[in-house]
């Protein structure tokens, strides 16, 4: 039985868009059909041209399709990356979710299988803070969160965030912690729970 899995993502300069690809890798690994998508800019192009790094990023992603509604009736599973800010979600990932009220209403997000990734400039930036600020709209939806916990080693390896994978963020842009398998690992563990909710549902 196939899984629909997406992974929708807001990335400045890079980070969350990595951590998406990872998570793309971990689902197709555990046999979903997956997508990345990214949600839309709403800075200003001011402020983005003089941020070199938000520039060059912005030009290298211009084909990764902006997720939609239809995306999210789509997916089986959902898998957010948003960095921090000031302890909170990224207010372009923050007004995607807010247009989710027309299918909240129709309860075609109900049962949706979904978890969460950020990443911040210092371990106490925040990260916990913001990926269980994402999973208060998720609860609203009626969706069933899936925290990776410590169901694996490679938690560990990544700072052992139980809520969702986060990874901290060096000055020159570079990841602290190895995250890549804990980012699998919580792609493969979203794909799997949602298969076993499928079948069930059948």
């Amino acid at each position: 039985m196939s899984i629909n899995l997406a992974v929708i993502y807001y990335s400045s300069t890079g980070t969350n868009y990595q951590l998406a690809q990872w998570a793309a890798e971990g689902g197709k690994e555990a046999g979903a059909d997956t997508r990345v998508l990214k949600v839309a800019e709403l800075a200003p192009e001011s402020v983005i041209a003089g941020t070199p790094a938000w520039k060059a990023h912005l030009e290298e992603t211009v084909s990764v399709k902006n997720v939609t509604g239809d995306d999210l009736v789509w997916a089986d599973a959902i898998i957010f990356s948003t960095p921090t800010r000031f302890g909170n979600i990224a207010s372009q990932m923050k007004q995607f979710l807010d247009t989710t009220g027309g299918l909240w209403f129709q309860g075609k997000l109900a049962n949706k299988v979904v978890s969460a990734m950020t990443s911040a400039q210092n371990s106490n930036g925040g990260q916990e803070q913001t990926i269980l600020s994402l999973y208060t709209t998720m609860y609203h939806w009626g969706a069933i969160v899936v925290a990776p916990g410590y169901t694996d080693q490679s938690i560990y390896a990544a700072g052992g965030n139980p809520y969702g994978t986060s990874v901290t963020i060096d000055q020159d842009g570079k990841m602290l912690e190895d995250v890549r398998g804990a980012v699998q690992h919580q792609a493969k563990r979203v794909v799997n729970v949602a298969n076993w909710l499928k079948k069930g549902m059948q």
